[in-house]
């Protein structure tokens, strides 16, 4: 009888503490690459992620599952139009209200095209991107062609990771069943699927930081920012001092800094929608969702030269939310 192609893999995570290691990074394709093929049991998959949680995967781990991914989400996104700035969401929002969506919001309005992707609701007492959007009377893609379509139409849109990488989608719901996160939560934010030119990742725990930074660069990333976002979103906490961290023109950001507008604020504890359009129609005014807005979009319009200085981008950033159309929500 002879053994399961992938059980290999999982060996050589599983052996004792004396004989087992981490993967290549080809040894972590070939894995991913069977895992995307569907050559892998239920039983393996399960074993063969929590070995990783429990190891901690590598950079080199991660850019390898990258080798195998990115390929696949690049065919399937062949059609869509050029973005500049990939988005990833997939933490959902528990405490604070989802501002991060008007920052998108704010941003496409201005012209930069931005393209949102996220998995499906896996966590429980969460909030996800795909449930909040159609709130602020956004559409959600169900197919490549609809996301296309949203780009050309409104600068915008978000597409769910089954329509572009399935086997991904699958294995981020596994968090029911298993009771904790895999490194498919820090996978799919590292796809930039769309080839945007920048991508803004967040991290719930700093310590990822390093391994999202070190997997992009041996992939070749040239323009990556990274930072502790609220809740692991990609927003600014205005209230906090945010280190921003990863790869700027293809060399490494050590660090730079935003410094906090607000003294420290007691969260809301239930993720509004309605909250975040009246806030956006000027309907109600809310100092911390205002200057949460302003501080994410200054990092984007830094990290995609619009401005050279965070300050500088917090002012232009400031403009553009005093002249927003408060009638596009």
């Amino acid at each position: 009888m002879t053994e399961h192609a992938f059980a290999p893999f999982v060996r050589t995570l599983g052996r004792g503490k004396r004989a087992r290691r981490s993967l290549t990074r080809e040894e972590a394709r070939e894995a991913m690459q069977a895992i995307l093929d569907g050559n892998v049991e239920d039983i393996q998959l399960g074993a063969f992620l929590m070995l990783l949680r429990v190891k901690e995967e590598t950079p080199d781990e991660l850019a390898g599952f990258l080798d195998a991914c990115r390929p696949a989400c690049y065919q399937a996104l062949a059609e869509l139009p050029h973005v500049e700035l990939d988005w990833p969401s997939y933490a959902g929002k528990k405490k604070h209200h989802p501002w991060y969506l008007l920052a998108t919001v704010l941003l496409a309005t201005n012209g930069i095209r931005t393209f949102l992707h996220g998995g499906p609701a896996h966590t429980p007492n969460r909030v996800y991107t795909d449930q909040l959007l159609p709130q602020l009377g956004l559409p959600v893609a169900q197919t490549v062609a609809e996301a296309h379509a949203h780009l050309e139409e409104h600068g915008l849109a978000y597409l769910p990771l089954d329509q572009f990488c399935p086997a991904l989608a699958r294995m981020l719901t596994l968090r029911y069943f298993l009771g904790l996160r895999s490194p498919i939560n820090t996978l799919a934010r590292s796809l930039n699927p769309a080839q945007a030119p920048l991508s803004m990742q967040s991290v719930f725990h700093p310590a990822y930081i390093e391994l999202h930074q070190g997997a992009a660069t041996l992939a070749g990333d040239r323009d990556l920012l990274l930072f502790k976002g609220e809740g692991g979103e990609l927003e600014i906490r205005p209230d906090a001092r945010t280190q921003i961290q990863g790869i700027r023109h293809g060399e490494p950001l050590e660090s730079a800094v935003i410094d906090s507008a607000l003294p420290r604020q007691t969260p809301p504890g239930a993720p509004s929608a309605d909250r975040v359009l009246k806030v956006w129609r000027g309907e109600s005014g809310d100092e911390y969702g205002e200057q949460a807005v302003i501080h994410t979009v200054a990092v984007a319009l830094w990290g995609l030269d619009k401005a050279d200085s965070l300050e500088s981008a917090r002012k232009d950033a400031t403009a553009l939310w005093e002249n927003r159309d408060k009638t596009r929500l």
